[in-house]
């Protein structure tokens, strides 16, 4: 079964990085968006919680890199997180980030992934 891959990358210093481990582990695509974690809002914000997410927009706020991508079913997942972990440290730490993956029980243009590499170059 397809997996969906996502990693918060809260060291942004180390997206570039862990993008390079992920495509030796033979990913060829991926999104990356900006995000930032309601955490982090409320821990650094000084004004009631509804009042925050209004200025959400407005304000200067630390920012994180999530990435995603869906892997194909025999992709090795356990390789990508240990690569990546290579790069991060382990995302047991504080403040470090996030990985996971979960099923995909549909999905439609994999099929263009079909050479995709399987195993670290």
């Amino acid at each position: 079964m397809p997996h969906l891959i996502v990693m918060v990358v809260d060291q942004e210093d180390a997206v570039s990085d862990v993008i390079d481990a992920w495509q030796r582990c033979g990913v060829t695509g991926m999104t990356l968006l900006s995000s930032s974690g309601l955490g982090r809002v409320l821990r650094d914000a000084e004004l009631p919680l509804m009042s925050s997410l209004r200025n959400l927009f407005a304000s200067s706020l630390e920012t994180h890199s999530t990435i995603f991508v869906v892997v194909p079913d025999d992709f090795d997942i356990q390789g990508l997180f240990d690569a990546t972990e290579a790069v991060t440290g382990s995302l047991d730490s504080p403040d470090s980030g996030i990985i996971f993956a979960s099923p995909v029980t549909h999905v439609r243009g994999l099929g263009r992934m079909a050479n995709m590499r399987q195993k670290p170059r």
